[in-house]
């Protein structure tokens, strides 16, 4: 029989944590999801409270927190461009405070942690496709930089608590990801095209479209993160997660638009600034070290997250800032 853990997930009422939660509840393990609600809802984890084996507690990881536990998810901070330039020294404190009082708390409790970074640290990359080794080429005072530079700076950190006090730790750049419970106002692209398209908006595509991304369906994602956490190798990353084949712009509208069986169209608008040309992870480190790779292609995803859209009220649900 498996160990059960003790395992909190800060930012776990947000997209990808209450998944997350919704999987280690399901096996069994003892789970604490820890969410300040900025860009997040409960709606995300009410159906798991009242298990015994899940707490939901309101709190925000820029400020210190202190549990018993054995491993730590640190998904904490907003991650659309819209929201977490909303408040850009508030995104940048929960990427610095919040790993900082994170790595005490494992380090406190001997448990290991996993940081939740991203393919933004590799900015708008000259290199493509991006690899682990490659450092980046991130503007530090745009106005993507709060997000940029705080999960770069995260990175830091964790390796630096690692060099020094040997706290167990793993670091995940997750390229974009997509699924149902994605917020209708969470500003990623996947649901503005799908929330926009439903209602018979046109799509906006910022740019002309050429820009290319990358999208990982959730399951997929969340299947390397526990792989992460729970290997045992000694490898601790950084590694990037995310779904190799790339796509246009442009390509994925055209594809949400023949998912809902419409005619396409879109309307055009000013990219802005420091908006990546082009993204693609190169996950042969995943597949090395993890055994993983994805395997949920874009047409199944996208059709599940159009159901899952379908099937709810977008009435009830708030834009998280005026930026959306």
């Amino acid at each position: 029989m498996a160990k059960i853990k003790r395992i909190l997930v800060a930012g776990g009422a947000g997209f990808l944590g209450s998944h997350l939660c919704e999987k280690l509840v399901e096996r069994r393990h003892d789970v604490i999801c820890v969410d300040n609600f900025f860009t997040s809802q409960k709606a995300n984890v009410a159906h798991l409270i009242g298990r015994s084996n899940f707490e939901l507690i309101r709190h925000d990881v820029t400020l210190p927190l202190t549990l018993e536990v054995d491993e730590i998810y640190n998904l904490a901070c907003p991650a659309a461009p819209g929201h977490y330039q909303y408040n850009p020294l508030k995104t940048m404190k929960t990427s610095l405070l919040g790993a900082i009082n994170l790595l005490e708390l494992a380090r406190n409790c001997r448990a290991k942690i996993l940081q939740a970074s991203t393919s933004e640290v590799y900015g708008d990359p000259e290199v493509h496709p991006q690899r682990e080794d490659y450092r980046g080429a991130v503007n530090p005072i745009g106005p993507r930089s709060c997000y940029d530079e705080g999960k770069r700076a995260a990175e830091s950190l964790f390796m630096d608590e690692f060099r020094m006090y040997g706290t167990k730790i793993c670091v995940a750049r997750i390229f974009n990801t997509y699924g149902p419970k994605m917020h209708p106002y969470d500003g990623r692209v996947v649901s503005n095209f799908i929330r926009q398209a439903l209602t018979d908006e046109p799509i906006t595509i910022f740019g002309d479209g050429s820009q290319t991304r990358s999208f990982c369906y959730y399951d997929d994602l969340l299947d390397g993160l526990v792989r992460l956490m729970e290997d045992e190798t000694g490898f601790i990353g950084p590694v990037n997660l995310g779904n190799p084949n790339e796509f246009t712009i442009r390509e994925l509208g055209e594809l949400i638009w023949k998912t809902l069986g419409k005619e396409p169209k879109f309307v055009f608008k000013e990219l802005p600034v420091d908006d990546p040309c082009r993204r693609r992870p190169d996950i042969s480190l995943a597949k090395e070290k993890l055994g993983w790779e994805p395997k949920v292609q874009i047409e199944e995803g996208l059709r599940k997250t159009v159901d899952w859209f379908r099937s709810i009220d977008v009435a009830e649900f708030r834009p998280p800032t005026p930026n959306y």
